[in-house]
C-alpha cells in the first residue's frame, strides 16, 4: 500500500513554481499576482485565504486580499469584481465561497473574467474542460490528477467510481477521468445520494474518488483488494481527546480501507494541500496567457 502524499507533492510543485518565478525576476519580468475576495468573517474561509496568501509569499508571487463586510451588497461585490477584471496588474483571482445569503453566487462567478478565473468555476472554463480544450481546471480535481500522475497510478481501462456530483469536485472529476490521455481513459460511474446499492458499485471499482463530506462513509467491505482510494472529504468531528476539541476526518475509514488499498490519500495531508498548489499553478498559467 502506497500513501499518496499530497503534502510532499504540493511542496515539490511549490518549489518548481518558485524556480520559475526566480527566472522571471532575473529577466526583470512581472511576477504572477493572485487576488482573493472574501466577504464576511467565516473562520474557515479566513484561514483558507490566509494560507493562500502565505503560499504566494513562499513561491514569490504577489498577492492581494480584498476583505468585504458581511453586509456587502451584490452590486458592491460585482463592482469589485469588475475592478479586478480590468486591473492589468492582477493575473488571476478567486472569490472565496460560501457568500452571504443576499448575494447570488452563480451571478458572481459568471462575472469573473474567464481569463482570470484561476478557480476554474466559470462556465466557459468548465465547458472547455469538458471539451478537452486547454483551460483552467478547478484546483481540487487538478490536484487529484497531479497526484495520480506523479505516482504513476494507472487509469487507462480502469473502472473509476466517483462518489458525489458537486460542481467543484465530483462532476469535473467524472469528466476528467473519462477524457483521452493520462490520467484518464477510465470508465466512469458517478454515484450520489439517490444511488441504490452503492456497495455493489464501489466494490467493483478500481479507483474510488469520494467527495461526499460524510465522515468514514467508505468502509472496507465496500472496497475490493488493491483499489486506488482518493479521499476528498474533510469534516471536523468533535473529539474531547484532541487539544482543539475536534479532529479532521475524511470520507474513508482509513484504518481499515488502507489495509486493502494499493494507493490511498490520507486526511489530512492528501488532497487538501494539493488544492492550494494547483491554484498557484493556475495563476502561473494565467500570467503566461496574459503576457
Amino acid at each position: 500500500m502506497t500513501i499518496l502524499d499530497g503534502k510532499k507533492v504540493s511542496n515539490d510543485i511549490k518549489n518548481e513554481i518558485a524556480e520559475e518565478v526566480k527566472k522571471m525576476k532575473a529577466k526583470g519580468e512581472k511576477v504572477p499576482h493572485l487576488a482573493a475576495i472574501i466577504v464576511g468573517n467565516d473562520g474557515a474561509s479566513l484561514t483558507y485565504v490566509a494560507s493562500k496568501v502565505k503560499a504566494c509569499e513562499r513561491v514569490g508571487f504577489e498577492s492581494t486580499m480584498v476583505r468585504m463586510s458581511n453586509t456587502t451588497s451584490e452590486i458592491e461585490l460585482l463592482d469589485k469584481i469588475h475592478e479586478l477584471n480590468t486591473n492589468p496588474e492582477i493575473d488571476g483571482f478567486i472569490i472565496q465561497l460560501p457568500l452571504p445569503k443576499q448575494i447570488d453566487t452563480q451571478k458572481v462567478l459568471m462575472a469573473v473574467d474567464p481569463d482570470k478565473d484561476v478557480d476554474g468555476f466559470h462556465p466557459m472554463n468548465f465547458g472547455k474542460m469538458a471539451l478537452d480544450m486547454s483551460t483552467f481546471i478547478p484546483a481540487t480535481p487538478f490536484g487529484i490528477l497531479e497526484l495520480l500522475d506523479r505516482y504513476n497510478v494507472e487509469t487507462k481501462g480502469k473502472h473509476t467510481v466517483v462518489i458525489g456530483r458537486s460542481h467543484i469536485v465530483g462532476r469535473p472529476m467524472s469528466i476528467l477521468m473519462g477524457r483521452k490521455g493520462f490520467p484518464g481513459n477510465s470508465t466512469v460511474t458517478v454515484t450520489h445520494s439517490h444511488t441504490k446499492n452503492i456497495t455493489q458499485i464501489t466494490s467493483q471499482a478500481d479507483i474510488i474518488i469520494s467527495a461526499l463530506g460524510v465522515p468514514n462513509f467508505l468502509k472496507a467491505e465496500m472496497v475490493k483488494d488493491d483499489a486506488v482510494i482518493i479521499d476528498v472529504g474533510i469534516t471536523r468531528v468533535a473529539d474531547d481527546t484532541s487539544p482543539k476539541g475536534y479532529i479532521i476526518t475524511g470520507d474513508v475509514d482509513f484504518k481499515n480501507v488502507s489495509k486493502k488499498a494499493s494507493f490511498i490519500t490520507p486526511v489530512p495531508g492528501g488532497v487538501g494541500p494539493m488544492t492550494i498548489a494547483m491554484l498557484l499553478k493556475n495563476t502561473l498559467l494565467a500570467r503566461e496567457l496574459r503576457h
